[in-house]
């Protein structure tokens, strides 16, 4: 049986070496195609907020990606959620958010949270995405949040060793929680060097969208996944 093929749609090129990294790890015969449309990061930062064309433009890459055979797509972008939710909504594959297995995981390790972001304009849209997860199972959160846009400057330049380090001592400024979310992609390399702390999980994107989605794309899942995702979509949405 051929592999499934998953679309891999990114804002910026440093998140594709990570989530590569993470598919060779935990899923080496998936077979993966990567989109770079690198403007968008700048025009969301230029716009202030999601104007309704750059939505438009996240329902074209993702029929585009259905149009090239997709099984399913990723989102590798933090900063998007209502307008990747409205392009899960035009195709009939499963469509994930960046984050959105990460966030599952954080809610399951306990309420307390931190959230660390490199790019300060996801912040926002990673805390709604946690407080409707938590409203859907009556969790009261307790979020702590911090930017480390010095850290992205830093990883730009190629200083991984820099970036890694701003993002550690970060992690040490948050303090206690029970779940440490990395909040984008490119972030994941700093997993390795931030100090363990008791009852602490520290948690990247990459390594848990992977694993969701070989579950939802495992033999026999296909359409009942899809359904599922739309489901999903369906109900964040409101």
């Amino acid at each position: 049986m051929t592999a499934p093929r998953i679309a891999l749609i990114h804002a910026t090129p440093v998140a594709m070496q990570p989530i590569g990294d993470a598919f060779g790890q935990l899923w080496p015969t998936a077979r993966i195609t990567h989109l770079l449309e690198d403007s968008l990061s700048a025009d969301v930062v230029a716009e202030g907020r999601l104007t309704r064309h750059m939505i438009e433009r996240f329902v074209t890459l993702t029929r585009y990606a259905q149009g090239c055979g997709a099984d399913a797509i990723l989102f590798t972008c933090s900063a998007f959620g209502v307008a990747i939710e409205a392009a899960a909504a035009s195709v009939p594959i499963p469509v994930l958010k960046p984050n959105e297995a990460m966030l599952e995981e954080a809610l399951a390790a306990g309420k307390r949270i931190g959230l660390l972001a490199t790019f300060e304009p996801s912040i926002p849209s990673l805390k709604t995405e946690l407080e409707q997860i938590a409203q859907t199972k009556k969790i009261a959160l307790e979020i702590t949040t911090r930017a480390v846009p010095a850290a992205l400057t830093a990883l730009h330049a190629g200083c991984a060793a820099d970036h890694d380090r701003l993002i550690a001592d970060a992690a040490q400024e948050i303090g206690d929680c029970d779940a440490l979310i990395l909040g984008q992609f490119s972030m994941a390399s700093a997993a390795s060097v931030i100090p363990a702390r008791p009852r602490r999980t520290v948690l990247t994107s990459p390594n848990s969208a992977v694993t969701r989605l070989k579950q939802l794309l495992a033999p026999g899942r296909g359409s009942a996944a899809a359904a599922a995702m739309r489901e999903t979509t369906s109900q964040s949405s409101k």
